[in-house]
């Protein structure tokens, strides 16, 4: 783990600080590699339950590098061959996070804007502060967020999407809470605890059941009606003949509490 990237793990969960406040959280290569790196790390650890992706400073995360961005265009090609680079390793990243094992919440305390909102858009859960806001704002500067545009489109109605995409115009908490961006709003004194609240509810449940749980929901997604359910009704039989689902169904209808190992 770098600088780059704070981690504290607690009682199962475990909390990522991006720590670049300086350049607001930018997606540099740096962050970017740091990201990919703790995100990997985590996965293998059976220890964790819950991801929180937090942020330090004003802003969670302001998108790519800018200056790094323009420094590429001194390459032989005009930079082509290093933008591509840089959005195909952006777009690894993001696909990370619905294959991690753990449920990843974002906790964002300040501005996500362009790929710091597709970074938002990723994660399967999100708390905002009262005064965080978003935005796919590159149109503003003649770049269309294409690639932030995959997540948001598949966390908001298209029309809400394209309307964010084509103005560059920032939604609040309330309105990204209503589109589905964001799950819950907290003052920006209680974010923290409304975060790690909605981690340590998840981080009590069987573990492998959300593994699995989450596994299938972002396997169904991608499917039609049909073949959803098939995927879906295939994960169910795997959990219901887990040791400890058994033991928790025995739980319930005994009125006690499950003894899980």
């Amino acid at each position: 783990m770098t600088d780059l990237i704070l981690r504290q793990d607690n009682d199962h969960i475990a909390r990522l600080v991006l720590n670049s406040p300086a350049n607001h959280n930018a997606l540099s290569n740096e962050m970017i590699a740091a990201l990919t790196a703790a995100f990997e790390e985590i996965a293998a650890d059976e220890a964790i339950r819950v991801i929180v992706l937090a942020a330090q400073g004003r802003a969670f995360c302001a998108g790519h590098d800018l200056r790094q961005m323009q420094a590429m265009r001194d390459g032989p090609d005009g930079g082509r061959a290093a933008f591509a680079d840089l959005f195909d390793r952006c777009a690894r990243m993001m696909q990370v996070i619905p294959t991690l094992p753990q449920p990843v919440i974002a906790e964002v305390q300040g501005v996500a804007t362009a790929a710091g909102c597709q970074l938002v858009a990723s994660c399967d859960m999100a708390v905002a502060s009262e005064s965080a806001r978003f935005g796919v704002n590159g149109v503003n500067i003649g770049l269309f967020c294409s690639t932030p545009m995959v997540a948001l489109t598949r966390a908001i109605p298209s029309k809400a999407a394209f309307e964010m995409l084509t103005t560059g115009d920032f939604i609040d908490a309330a309105r990204a809470q209503q589109l589905g961006l964001i799950n819950r709003i907290a003052t920006p004194g209680t974010l923290t605890d409304a975060t790690m609240g909605m981690a340590a509810t998840i981080a009590a449940k069987l573990p492998a059941a959300i593994r699995l749980g989450k596994h299938a929901f972002h396997d169904q997604l991608r499917l039609g009606l049909s073949d959803a359910y098939a995927t879906s009704g295939a994960a169910m039989c795997r959990n219901i003949l887990l040791p400890d689902t058994t033991e928790g169904m025995a739980a319930f209808l005994e009125k006690r509490p499950p003894t899980w190992a």
